[in-house]
């Protein structure tokens, strides 16, 4: 089911795809796994955003992918990742790791805590080509972005210190507090789509809420007002 509201389509957070392994919680924003749903099968690029909470000791073991920019946003707990480029990082929260999966890769993502559950966002975006050389990025934030409320942390370009993927894809982080606001242009030919992590805003007067998904390919400015403490990523996609 697909709600708009002043140009915003809304996609809700409790119509989404759950699963609950026991180990694994998990919301699916768009078709994946057993979930399918053609009314919801990505939008533009962005293929996947998967809510993730993983219990303390567990996680997804080894296993391959290919042809996808495959990333992972920290909301609690740490989570440990492996590939076979050689990567081995334990990441905290509020912080981004970035894998191009490219020609194929293998990978695994873990809960590394006895004791503390492990909450993330695992989001995939389809890359620019196939058959791409796979590397692996971080995003972790500065002193100076920890009261910033929007920070872009993924680019094509690895500006400002961001990211990098290989698509025409911009990731803000928004982290606002009641009644902050931040704008957003959104040129021509692009879409937008808003993940509210947790929170509640306001997206051009349309209300989101924790879990809520929005987007839009009307061009002008986009307006994201808090309602309460919220944190959100922002996509801005070719």
């Amino acid at each position: 089911m697909k709600t708009t509201v002043f140009g915003i389509t809304i996609r809700r957070a409790e119509e989404r795809g759950h699963a609950n392994h026991g180990w694994l919680n998990t919301y699916h924003t768009f078709s994946f796994a057993d979930y399918y749903d053609p009314a919801h099968r990505g939008f533009r690029s962005l293929r996947v955003i998967n809510d993730d909470r993983v219990a303390p000791g567990m996680g997804f073991g080894t296993h391959p992918h290919r042809d996808m920019e495959i990333f992972s946003y920290v909301l609690e707990g740490a989570l440990e990742h492996k590939d076979s480029m050689g990567n081995g990082r334990q990441l905290q929260p509020g912080q981004i790791q970035l894998m191009s999966a490219g020609q194929g890769i293998t990978h695994s993502e873990f809960n590394p805590s006895r004791k503390d559950p492990l909450h993330f966002l695992q989001i995939w975006i389809q890359p620019r080509a196939p058959a791409l050389t796979p590397s692996y990025t971080e995003w972790h934030p500065k002193p100076e972005h920890a009261d910033a409320a929007k920070v872009l942390v993924i680019s094509p370009d690895g500006r400002d210190g961001s990211a990098t993927i290989h698509q025409d894809a911009e990731v803000y982080r928004l982290r606002l507090q009641p009644g902050q606001t931040i704008t957003h242009e959104l040129k021509p030919g692009r879409g937008a789509w808003l993940h509210v992590a947790d929170g509640e805003v306001a997206l051009n007067g349309a209300a989101l809420k924790t879990g809520d998904g929005a987007s839009t390919e009307e061009p002008g400015i986009l307006t994201v007002t808090a309602s309460q403490e919220t944190t959100a990523l922002l996509f801005d996609l070719q």
